[in-house]
């Protein structure tokens, strides 16, 4: 998700810092964009001196101070509370005063991470969709704090970027995971309690629901390792027994099956 989003701001025309916690990981970062980019030349959608130009644009670092000049960060870390707790602590003492902090978080309180920071009304959720160079939705999500000139700014942003901005309030799972996640969990909850097969499962929802990709598939690709984390949020934010995770995603994320990314999840890869 971070390099999607470094690719399409950086081809756009703005000057982006990419930071990552190891040298392998901002590597791995580039050369997805590299492959993205290639596909666009080999379609001509863009030439070979463009494709060098946007690349040339990204500057990578494992280290935080080439963040400092930045007018807006995105962060993109892992669904975890903790983690991005620390992250904005650590970029509210770093960048700029007047520097707008967004999470591209999926489902965790903009509000609580606005809290840990000295400018709460400069936090702001900008939910990208995967794969972001592809998807043209991003959710914007208010915290409690977050001023009207953040939200007039990052709504403005988002559209130079190529993207519709879509507005929600701070609430668990937003709009977008607050709908998806359940369906996607009980599409789990049909396969665990022997319903219909996987195929079969994600056959009728893409057949007769016309989606491009059925519910269990796409847990897959999403990572069925943030679909508990979400299902979690969801769970322990509204209180609510229908936001309970199937015990067969719990399996899963137990045993490592965490999807496409890992070479197998309710498929094989």
């Amino acid at each position: 998700m971070g390099a999607g989003i470094a690719q399409v701001a950086a081809r756009a025309g703005f000057t982006v810092a990419m930071q990552d916690v190891t040298e392998e990981f901002l590597a791995r970062g580039m050369k997805a964009i590299d492959k993205s980019l290639q596909r666009d030349v080999d379609k001509q959608r863009l030439t070979p001196e463009e494709k060098n130009a946007i690349i040339a644009r990204i500057k990578t670092s494992t280290d935080t101070a080439g963040l400092r000049d930045a007018f807006i960060v995105v962060e993109a870390a892992t669904e975890d509370l903790a983690i991005k707790t620390e992250i904005f602590k650590s970029l509210d003492q770093t960048v700029a005063a007047n520097a707008i902090l967004a999470s591209n978080t999926s489902s965790i309180s903009i509000t609580r991470l606005g809290a840990v920071t000295q400018r709460p009304e400069q936090v702001i959720g900008m939910h990208f969709m995967n794969p972001v160079p592809v998807m043209k939705l991003v959710e914007i999500i208010r915290g409690a704090a977050t001023s009207d000139r953040t939200f007039a700014e990052v709504r403005s942003l988002t559209e130079r970027l190529g993207k519709i901005p879509l507005e929600c309030n701070d609430s668990p799972g937003f709009v977008s995971n607050r709908v998806l996640m359940p369906m996607i969990n009980e599409a789990i909850f049909a396969l665990y309690e022997g319903v219909a097969s996987r195929e079969s499962i994600d056959g009728i929802m893409k057949l007769g629901m016309n989606h491009p990709m059925g519910p269990l598939a796409l847990a897959d690709f999403i990572g069925l390792d943030v679909c508990l984390a979400i299902m979690n949020v969801l769970h322990d934010g509204f209180s609510d027994s229908k936001y309970r995770p199937c015990p067969l995603l719990k399996r899963y994320v137990d045993a490592g099956w965490l999807g496409k990314k890992s070479g197998r999840g309710f498929y094989e890869y």
